[in-house]
């Protein structure tokens, strides 16, 4: 239902002027929503635009063109005021935990620098909830005294959530939040997410690489490819009813934990490289490396459909 949307894209496009007068089209019409409560996974392949349009979604950029729709409202992104009340609301967990913590503040210092900011509380609260926040994540209030460089990776990620927790958002971009983590960490910081999630009602916008993880915390999936999303549904059903050709190709990458069931099922190969999102292709972005391509295909970018209850395809074949 409408009134379930937190945050809807509309027509959404994020472009960036490069040398020579050319225009990098990063995010190229992205239509999607995000329930409150709900987590939307996000995949594709480096450079396809994911982490441009969390950046996008959450205030960081402004869009070049479309509509960010959040709790029912346009966000004026271009506007530095509108910018900063909607940065109140929507928080982002970085992809780096190390280069994302200034290493000249102290943890307690940056988890508290967003309440400064925001005007939120005074002094003696700040320290009280910087201390709830490190326990919340895992971590004790004697270490909001020390230096991001006294930590392990995991533990930076951790400081990294409690810091966009602090402000009390309700939007929560995780940008590869744990592609630099060793796996036994990994399954740390995604069950502290999803803990979290439920604890406060959080809404995540996840994106990954490893599409094993995005099915265990999503509840939906987008698949994006050279700034556009190709397919959109529940996690269970893009697993069993995979449309697009390049989603077949993406989830038949993904590693089966059976010696036997992984030498004996088939990939589906991809020819090619990622063309420039300087040049792309005419028609569907996914035309030039596509097994399945027939002549529409390169005259005209295929609108993203619902083909079924939830399932959206962008593809002339489906």
């Amino acid at each position: 239902m409408a009134e379930d949307i937190l945050v809807r894209a509309e027509g959404l496009c994020k472009y960036f002027k490069v040398g020579g007068g050319r225009t990098l089209h990063a995010v190229e019409n992205v239509n999607l929503y995000i329930r409150r409560g709900e987590t939307l996974g996000l995949v594709g392949e480096s450079g396809c635009g994911k982490s441009t349009l969390g950046r996008t979604m959450m205030g960081i950029y402004a869009p070049t063109k479309g509509k960010l729709i959040y709790d029912g409202q346009e966000m004026n992104l271009k506007n530095r005021n509108d910018r900063f009340k909607f940065a109140k609301k929507a928080q982002i967990v970085f992809q780096d935990p190390y280069a994302s913590l200034d290493s000249r503040m102290t943890v307690g210092s940056i988890i508290e620098e967003g309440m400064i900011i925001h005007n939120m509380y005074d002094a003696e609260k700040r320290k009280e909830r910087v201390a709830r926040l490190l326990d919340i994540v895992g971590l004790n209030s004697e270490h909001a005294s020390r230096f991001p460089h006294e930590f392990s990776g995991g533990q930076r990620q951790r400081i990294g959530i409690a810091r966009a927790l602090a402000i009390e958002p309700e939007f929560i971009v995780c940008d590869e939040p744990i592609s630099a983590l060793d796996v036994s960490i990994q399954a740390q910081v995604i069950n502290l997410l999803h803990e979290l999630q439920e604890r406060m009602n959080l809404t995540y916008l996840f994106i990954a690489h490893d599409l094993n993880i995005v099915k265990y915390i999503s509840d939906r999936i987008a698949v994006m490819y050279l700034g556009s999303v190709m397919e959109l549904a529940d996690s269970d059903e893009l697993y069993q009813n995979t449309l697009h050709p390049y989603s077949k190709a993406l989830l038949s990458a993904v590693p089966i934990p059976d010696p036997e069931l992984e030498t004996t099922k088939k990939r589906q190969i991809i020819s090619g490289d990622v063309p420039s999102p300087i040049n792309k292709p005419k028609g569907c972005p996914f035309s030039s490396r596509c097994p399945e391509v027939c002549d529409k295909c390169h005259g005209n970018v295929p609108e993203l459909k619902e083909v079924k209850p939830g399932h959206f395809v962008a593809c002339h074949l489906v």
